[in-house]
């Protein structure tokens, strides 16, 4: 596959966020309209404005009545949703979601960008490609994977083009959330000693949330990205935490130590902390290396510029 660098694209028909509201999803929004297009529709229960010429509609993606008007008109929707991690939450709602959203995009010819992230993928120290088979650890990794497969198998029988753009963990700026957010940069932000999941001195493959929304724009309008899933681009230069709060010591000026988290503490935990116990699957994931390449994705837009995770942790910290 030939490579190329960024170009900002001319304007094109209706874009459409559906599940609007988020970091990932506000960011998807200000990069289609800074060098996509104009014509932006956010979706979700209570849509507000990031661009002033964005369309609001107000739609329950679970009503498939209601998901077909939402994307009616649109060349391009993303599904962006998020929902709390709450497995019996996802059983119920995520596979509505996506079959409602397959159907509506192939009633009205319109193109899919699924952002997608890893819990499908095996809790292992093993790099993971876009062609790592599914074996999913828990009851939210199950239900990633039966709903990415569902799209792979619509896209397959023809029903829908579509992409799929694969995150692993967040960091960020503002209101990103992510257990790295929450459990070591906010706290360092407060002024408090961090805490750190199993093990320090795992590498971590970590995605600045403005770069995911940046490279699922950009997939969404690059006509021969479709029909494949792809890896959203992380800096390869992988750190464990023990790294990341190093450097944080060195951009704000001061030694910071931490607190690591063993397994048995969430283990018992869990028992009695409802948050603890839904992140209990995810675990075993901080307990080893997490090799998550998007090698393909840089090949393929060269010009893509990633955010090192020095200036990350700077912009988190002095924002």
């Amino acid at each position: 596959m030939d490579t190329h660098t960024i170009q900002p694209k001319e304007t094109s028909p209706m874009q459409t966020v559906l599940g609007a509201g988020g970091p990932i999803a506000d960011e998807l929004a200000n990069e289609l309209h800074r060098n996509h297009t104009k014509d932006i529709r956010l979706v979700s229960r209570k849509p507000s404005k990031v661009n002033d010429t964005d369309e609001l509609v107000a739609a329950d993606l679970t009503d498939a009545g209601a998901t077909s008007r939402a994307v009616a008109g649109s060349d391009i929707a993303y599904l962006t949703v998020g929902l709390p991690l709450d497995s019996e939450l996802w059983e119920r709602r995520f596979p509505v979601i996506m079959r409602n959203v397959i159907d509506a995009c192939a009633e009205h010819g319109t193109k899919l960008v699924f952002f997608d992230n890893t819990y499908m993928y095996p809790g292992t120290p093993a790099p993971q490609t876009e062609s790592t088979a599914f074996a999913p650890g828990g009851r939210k990794g199950r239900v990633r994977a039966q709903i990415a497969t569902t799209l792979l198998e619509a896209v397959r029988a023809g029903r829908v083009e579509a992409l799929i753009g694969r995150a692993p963990e967040f960091y960020g700026p503002d209101r990103t959330k992510s257990y790295t957010n929450s459990l070591v940069f906010d706290r360092i932000k407060a002024g408090k000693r961090p805490f750190v999941p199993v093990d320090a001195h795992a590498k971590r493959s970590l995605i600045w949330t403005p770069d995911a929304s940046r490279a699922l724009a950009l997939l969404g309008n690059t006509p021969d990205a479709y029909g494949q899933t792809w890896h959203l681009p992380v800096d390869p230069d992988r750190k464990s935490y023990a790294q990341l709060i190093e450097i944080a010591g060195e951009v704000t000026g001061r030694t910071i130590g931490y607190t690591v988290l063993p397994m048995v503490a969430f283990r018992l935990g869990r028992r009695f902390v409802k948050p603890l116990d839904e992140m209990f699957e995810l675990i075993p994931r901080y307990r080893d290396d997490n090799l998550f390449d998007s090698s393909k994705f840089a090949a393929r837009f060269t010009g893509f510029p990633v955010t090192r995770h020095r200036e990350g942790v700077e912009r988190i910290l002095n924002g």
